[in-house]
């Protein structure tokens, strides 16, 4: 029942949105702090996200990343070359205000999403890449993505980028770290109802943390949004299809190309909210929000394309 609900992800991103638009308030609430402390629920949110990711994780799984490192390395490299390119390209052009600029530039340096290994198995994909790169290309993160954004957004607005990488450290690195800790030393038993209820738990944050950008920048979507989704539907539209050729390039697999593609296309939209929130403006959380609703719209699309098209064979 749990797993179903989970692989509905998109459904319930929709639904958030949709109702975030209507009713604001009913999500705005999580852009505050966690009661009594200055951490915020976006963040605290994010750890936990991670943590359950770390959970899923053992040390073994990244020694055998070492037997596959080509697949690796060249996934996550597309992560990294081809999105931010991609975001600030797309940027560039579109003629929007520096705030959304930005979003759209963090967005694009932001790791590979949660959700794409749920995809991934629905596209009949390369599963256990899928979570290696994830997990690499999050952890990665943590230097890259501060100074990627720092490269290509540095005209818009000054980026610290060592501020940056202090709170990636707190929301993503030690989380991480911890799920694996908690894996190797209590057992996959001990955590297996932990286990069980995370992802339907990650969906339930990342559809809050959506949500309650969406809400609390609905104004400004409804003055910009005839550039600002079209824009943010391009950067995910050509990185699904450029990720996809960037495998077939270098002669990956076709299952393994269709991996790289959806972990290309697909970015940690709720990563990229909360470093928005906590370094820019509310407004340069809104790209990242509207992010989360395309890339699974997207991936959702083309993991039943892909579907489809193995039954016929």
């Amino acid at each position: 029942m749990i797993h179903r609900i989970v692989n509905l992800f998109w459904l319930w991103t929709i639904l958030g949105v949709i109702w975030a638009w209507f009713f604001p308030m009913h999500f705005t609430w999580f852009l505050g702090n966690v009661p009594g402390t200055k951490i915020t629920l976006i963040s605290a949110g994010l750890s936990i996200i991670m943590l359950g990711m770390g959970m899923t994780l053992s040390f073994q799984d990244f020694r055998d990343c070492l037997k596959m490192p080509r697949w690796i390395g060249l996934g996550v490299a597309g992560q990294f070359v081809i999105m931010p390119f991609l975001g600030w390209a797309v940027a560039t052009v579109s003629g929007l205000p520096d705030a959304f600029k930005l979003g759209i530039i963090l967005v694009s340096c932001c790791p590979g999403g949660t959700a794409s290994n749920v995809v991934t198995f629905l596209a009949r994909g390369n599963v256990a890449l899928s979570v290696i790169m994830t997990a690499c290309s999050t952890l990665l993160a943590v230097w890259l993505t501060p100074l990627l954004t720092k490269a290509y957004a540095s005209a818009l607005l000054e980026i610290n980028a060592a501020e940056m990488m202090l709170s990636m450290l707190g929301i993503v690195l030690l989380p991480i770290l911890g799920g694996l800790l908690l894996n190797r030393y209590l057992g996959p038993s001990a955590l297996r109802p932990v286990k069980e209820f995370s992802p339907l738990i990650s969906v339930i944050l990342i559809v809050l943390i959506v949500s309650a950008v969406v809400g609390a920048t609905k104004t400004s979507i409804i003055t910009y949004w005839k550039t600002l989704i079209p824009a943010v539907f391009a950067v995910h539209a050509l990185g699904f299809g450029l990720g996809y050729y960037w495998a077939r390039i270098f002669r990956m697999p076709e299952k393994e190309s269709r991996t790289v593609s959806i972990e290309v296309g697909m970015q940690n939209s709720g990563l990229g909210s909360s470093l928005a929130k906590t370094h820019f403006t509310m407004l340069a959380a809104a790209p990242c929000a509207i992010s989360a609703f395309f890339h699974c719209i997207i991936g959702s699309l083309l993991a039943s394309y892909w579907s489809r098209k193995d039954s016929k064979f």
